[in-house]
């Protein structure tokens, strides 16, 4: 293995002091362009590599954000990461990502096991069983370990920190009243999420649109639920014994099943069934017919956190910025599975 240089073998090999070579290679004004030029071609030529842990202890900061997601294979979540990393990579942050799989006790030791001095603070959505457990405790301790937390999509209003989301009740109400200006009567909701605050707020405004229309609820063409498994067979008996000409899925598994479900009986879409789904992902446009979503702007929403992270990490003490939620707008993309206005 070829050997590394040390900031003296370099300072004595060029005749300049470490202290020279060491502002060279962290790009400081201070040292002459030439002068950085000749230290930093030299130290590549070395195989000189920085010792973070001793400049981290110096500066007490990593310049690395900690990143916590429920689940890697959610093309919402993905996306969201990607605007993360952008936000992050402009302002010289690396990112560690962690997936606590919607578990309480992985989210747990994920932040234990970043919370040693490898990051400086956490961007992070909350998983399903930690939202189901009302567990907020580790989120509690970090903050208060100055290890400042940006909520998205899933937050808790229990944990006082910035917060960025998509206005989920909002977004549904207009969802499902673009459903009744297509002329929809018996507009269904189906959901695999319940559990989680996001399917609650996506509930609460599908009810809300249909009340404001003057249309009764209807419990017997909604479906809300947790287990996808009860899902399919509760989707099935819906299409079996009930009549409905729209639907509001609330999840990616909710719009793919209510398609297929739809499509494998025969129903013309959208001449017969329009369907509207939250959330857009591959499968949205890939479907036939592809299928109408409300766009949560993931990317968007992934910068939005990595630059309210980072404006607090670099606040003067006590100048630190008061805790915010943003607001990040939807958009109803309309494809295949609606009929046009």
């Amino acid at each position: 293995m070829k050997q590394k240089a040390t900031l003296k073998q370099i300072a004595k090999e060029l005749n300049v002091s470490v202290s020279t070579v060491s502002k060279a290679l962290s790009n400081s004004p201070e040292i002459s362009e030439p002068t950085k030029i000749k230290v930093q071609e030299f130290a590549k030529l070395k195989n000189y590599k920085p010792n973070n842990i001793a400049v981290n202890l110096k500066s007490k900061r990593s310049k690395t954000i900690g990143v916590i997601i429920p689940n890697i294979l959610n093309p919402f979540f993905a996306k969201v990461f990607s605007g993360i990393e952008k936000g992050a990579n402009d302002k010289g942050y690396n990112v560690i990502t962690c997936i606590s799989n919607e578990s309480l006790e992985k989210e747990i030791h994920a932040m234990d096991m970043l919370s040693n001095g490898t990051i400086d603070g956490f961007i992070l959505s909350i998983s399903e069983e930690t939202q189901k457990e009302q567990e907020f405790r580790h989120f509690k301790d970090a903050i208060s370990d100055d290890l400042p937390i940006v909520m998205f999509d899933r937050i808790s209003d229990e944990i006082n920190c910035d917060k960025v989301i998509v206005d989920d009740f909002e977004a549904s109400k207009d969802a499902v009243n673009h459903l009744i200006k297509l002329d929809c009567k018996n507009i269904a909701l189906v959901s695999s999420i319940d559990n989680l605050s996001v399917g609650k707020l996506r509930a609460e405004g599908y009810m809300k649109a249909l009340k404001d229309k003057g249309y009764n609820i209807n419990n017997d063409i909604i479906i809300r639920t947790d287990n996808t498994d009860d899902f399919d067979e509760k989707l099935k008996k819906l299409f079996d014994s009930k009549k409905v000409d729209g639907i509001f899925a609330l999840d990616e598994h909710a719009s793919v099943m209510a398609m297929k479900a739809a499509i494998k009986r025969g129903i013309k879409i959208p001449e017969e069934l329009c369907i509207i789904g939250f959330a857009d992902g591959v499968w949205s446009r890939r479907l036939t017919p592809s299928l109408s979503t409300i766009s949560q702007h993931g990317p968007e929403i992934g910068e939005a956190a990595a630059e309210m992270l980072i404006k607090r990490l670099e606040a003067k003490e006590g100048e630190e910025p008061q805790y915010e939620t943003r607001v990040i707008k939807t958009e109803l993309r309309q494809r295949e599975s609606t009929r046009k206005l």
